[in-house]
């Protein structure tokens, strides 16, 4: 076999690998993505807690990127502290190993029954749960096969003269290993897939000290896109770096003794590819031990790193990065979520503004009105462009596909609301001002009322849309029937005062039916939050019509 060949068989069996494991984050991001995020969420009391959730929850996903990014996402809205996030990235670090640990050993024989129970579980069980871990096996089958696959093919080198002198070429500088693995594992977005690959080369391709030195490589590149998605958001950052930190110095610890390691696990150990999965553990729970301890200090260093940044605009978006992995949609949609309730934040902060300064007169509350509008618009364009990069995707599971639309239509909604906020009741507020109108008190108690009602609406709508739930959705729609009433009740009290000719309310005719009718659009675009959820129902009629 030529040359040319043996690597584009390689690099095909690398990609078979990645593959799998794709599948294998994906299945258990869509199964227990939701459970895995609580769990995160719930065990950061305590450091060994913290540690362990990271291992476990790792453990599951096999991506300590997708457990970064999740924790990433608490550190940034105050729910954990920087040191508890640490001791988390460090039980994640470890929890990638134990699929390392369990491929280890020679268990190719259940690849066909792996292959095909994952399926006839992804053909047969619909859209449930059970579909998303028939992905996973499905994905476990096809790692093993890539690792069968490679061992076979690297019979080859031992034939190929001239590929054996390449590879020890380049396995002979330890610091070479490393940076090379480094970038791999950068390029790949996995350091399981490298290790993996490191593992079906030993002993009988690379030596046992060179693929030490490539697994420090592994678990050095790990940290490069944590730190990458991290740009310009300072908590992530701080966390990235101070990953970053410990495995830098792990690594420049252990390199010098790397022979010595390579002649104990050969003694201890005599399997090359059970002898690397080993120091690969080792070397995560070692770092976890030191350094647990002094994540205190640890943190306060990561602190000054990347110190926060007050003048950042409110209108940047904080929770999507376009430079995250889009194998992670659960991940990706949790942070589009956020995102939109930082929309529905602004709104309200809209409304309240706007309140306040049809009470008081002060001009100077309306251009705060207006900021907060393009906050709105520039939070809408970003959130939009995500989601319908994410909606695109042709591997995109359908519940996955549903709620992105979902969001994404709830996103339009709150736009149009922001425009009433800051085209129509911001000039009404502004005409008031201008011409020094004053509504009648009753006039003025109805309109801040119904304001009020708009706002906890508003907070209604939200919870409906972060959780999904029946009742709800049915209260706020019920809701918007009584703000169409109360539309009209304020127009009949409106036109009662006419009547009797009071002049305030001739002076603000106009201006109080506007503002009820504008307040009322923008509860109708809240509302529309409610249908998605009882259209799956099926609690709603095709037309109000009466046959």
């Amino acid at each position: 076999m030529t040359v040319t060949r043996i690597i584009l068989e390689l690099a095909g069996y690398a990609a078979l690998l990645l593959w799998g494991l794709h599948m294998v984050q994906t299945g258990m991001l869509r199964g227990l993505g939701g459970r895995l995020r609580q769990v995160l969420r719930l065990a950061l009391g305590d450091r060994i807690r913290a540690f362990a959730s990271g291992l476990a929850v790792t453990a599951v996903l096999q991506s300590s990127t997708a457990t970064a990014l999740m924790l990433a996402g608490f550190l940034d809205r105050g729910f954990v502290a920087l040191p508890m996030a640490l001791a988390v990235i460090l039980g994640a670090n470890a929890g990638t190993t134990l699929i390392v640990q369990l491929l280890a050993f020679d268990i190719s024989a259940i690849i066909p029954v792996l292959i095909l129970a994952g399926v006839v579980m992804f053909r047969r069980a619909g859209r449930t749960r059970l579909r998303d871990f028939g992905r996973v096996l499905i994905g476990l089958g096809l790692i093993l096969l890539a690792l069968r696959l490679m061992t076979e093919g690297l019979a080859s080198v031992e034939h190929s003269g001239a590929l054996r002198e390449v590879l020890s070429l380049l396995t002979r500088d330890p610091v070479f290993d490393l940076a090379v693995a480094a970038l791999l594992t950068w390029a790949a977005y996995s350091s399981v897939a490298i290790v993996l690959l490191v593992m079906s080369l030993t002993p009988g391709v690379i030596p046992v000290t060179a693929a030490l030195a490539l697994v420090l490589g592994a678990n050095l590149g790990n940290t490069f896109p944590q730190l990458v998605s991290a740009q310009g958001y300072p908590a992530a950052k701080q966390l990235a770096i101070g990953n970053l930190a410990v495995r830098v110095l792990g690594c420049a610890a252990a390199l010098p003794f790397l022979p010595d390691f390579a002649a104990w696990l050969t003694t201890a150990i005599p399997n090359g590819a059970a002898a690397v999965a080993t120091f690969h553990t080792l070397f995560n729970l070692v770092l976890a031990l030191i350094v647990l301890p002094l994540l205190d200090p640890l943190a306060r260093l990561c602190a000054r790193l990347a110190p926060p940044i007050p003048s950042r605009s409110h209108a940047e978006p904080r929770y999507i990065s376009f430079s995250a992995p889009a194998a992670l949609p659960a991940v990706a949609l949790a942070g589009a979520s956020r995102e939109t309730l930082r929309m529905a934040g602004a709104i309200a902060l809209m409304l309240s503004t706007l309140r306040k300064a049809l009470e008081t007169n002060d001009s100077r509350l309306l251009r705060e009105v207006a900021r907060l509008d393009t906050t709105v618009d520039r939070l809408h364009n970003a959130i939009k462009l995500y989601l319908v990069e994410i909606g695109n995707q042709e591997d995109l599971d359908e519940d996955d596909r549903r709620r992105c639309w979902d969001i994404l239509d709830f996103v339009i909604n709150l736009e149009h609301a922001g425009d009433i906020a800051d085209k129509s009741l911001r000039d009404i507020v502004a005409k008031k001002i201008k011409y020094r109108l004053a509504f009648s008190a009753e006039g003025q108690a109805e309109i801040a009322a119904m304001i009020d009602r708009v706002l906890a609406d508003l907070k209604l709508a939200v919870g409906v849309f972060m959780n999904g739930d029946e009742k709800n959705a049915r209260l706020l729609l019920a809701e918007k029937v009584q703000m169409r009433d109360l539309e009209r009740h304020m127009t009949v009290n409106h036109l009662r005062r006419l009547k009797e000719q009071r002049p305030e309310s001739l002076e603000t005719s106009s201006l109080h039916i506007d503002i009820a009718r504008d307040l009322k659009r923008m509860m109708a675009h809240f509302a529309s939050v409610a249908y998605p959820i009882l259209e799956e129902k099926g609690a709603l009629r095709r037309t109000r019509l009466i046959e």
